[in-house]
């Protein structure tokens, strides 16, 4: 029930909650900043699946833990970077459409991306990924409810003026729940990994963080286009990163499993991370 139905529809609610931000110019903007989106999406696209694979093995993960580490970087960061790169003073435009992009491209990357995964982990126990039907599920609940709150902002944009604020509530609360869940279903192996799950989490944070403030240096953007690539490149969507593992996981029979674990320990200490930066980056 979580699974195959529940869980979907929380995921599709949190993106049509990202949509009613989301405006057409949102995907041409990029256009305006080049070489920052550039850099955020390289960062997002390429160096975080590889800094991930570095930590899988550097602290010896198994292989289930270090799938699931794998599928947190595969995600983008949703509509949680938007706000955190807006709080920090970064330019809020950019982090909406680097989000938008990598959203979108996140339909094919992840599917790929994840089968390499998984048979390069777990190997000849792997079960296999049907790449075609995973793309499908994500199209069905990412990019299907964005266009649904993006033209539903674009028709009636006083009706979604006044539910705005309680969707985005609403969306906050139900990522919470998911959390919680994910959490609770795994608690032994969540509290047992914790010493090693939640440095890696940290450093993840922490690595991505930095390299978007040095990738930004090096090209000379200014410090509000540094602080946003910081900002998508360090922060994953935990929940979309939970529903692909629990996708996974419809197909082993189980609900979800442990390939959850290290998107929801990521999902907390994120803020433990995100938070102080965020102020930091504002009040410079």
């Amino acid at each position: 029930m979580i699974v195959k139905v529940l869980l979907p529809l929380i995921l599709a609610f949190i993106m049509f909650s990202l949509g009613l931000g989301l405006k057409g110019s949102d995907f041409s903007r990029v256009l305006k900043f080049p070489v920052a989106f550039g850099a955020g999406l390289f960062n997002q696209v390429v160096f975080l699946p590889l800094i991930a694979l570095g930590l899988a093995y550097a602290f010896g993960l198994s292989d289930v833990f270090a799938v699931g580490l794998m599928i947190l970087a595969l995600c983008p960061g949703g509509v949680t970077s938007n706000i955190l790169a807006k709080i920090a003073g970064g330019n809020a435009p950019l982090s909406i459409s680097l989000t938008a992009v990598t959203s979108l491209l996140s339909i094919f990357t992840v599917p790929l991306i994840l089968a390499f995964s998984v048979n390069h982990f777990m190997g000849e126990a792997a079960k296999p990924v049907d790449v075609t039907r995973l793309g499908l599920t994500m199209f069905l609940i990412t990019a299907v409810p964005v266009a649904v709150g993006m033209a539903l902002a674009a028709k009636s944009p006083a009706l979604v003026d006044k539910i705005a604020p309680g969707v985005s509530g609403t969306a906050v609360g139900l990522f919470v729940i998911i959390i919680v869940a994910a959490l609770a279903k795994n608690w032994e192996v969540f509290s047992s990994n914790l010493g090693t799950l939640g440095p890696v989490a940290i450093l993840l944070n922490v690595v991505m963080l930095v390299l978007g403030l040095v990738s930004a240096k090096l090209l000379r953007l200014d410090d509000r286009d540094a602080t946003t690539i910081s900002i998508e490149s360090g922060v994953q969507n935990g929940t979309l990163a939970i529903a692909v593992g629990s996708i996974i996981a419809v197909v082993e029979g189980e609900v979800l499993p442990p390939e959850t674990v290290p998107a929801a320990v990521y999902s907390i200490t994120m803020y433990f991370v995100c938070v102080p930066f965020v102020f930091w980056r504002r009040n410079r």
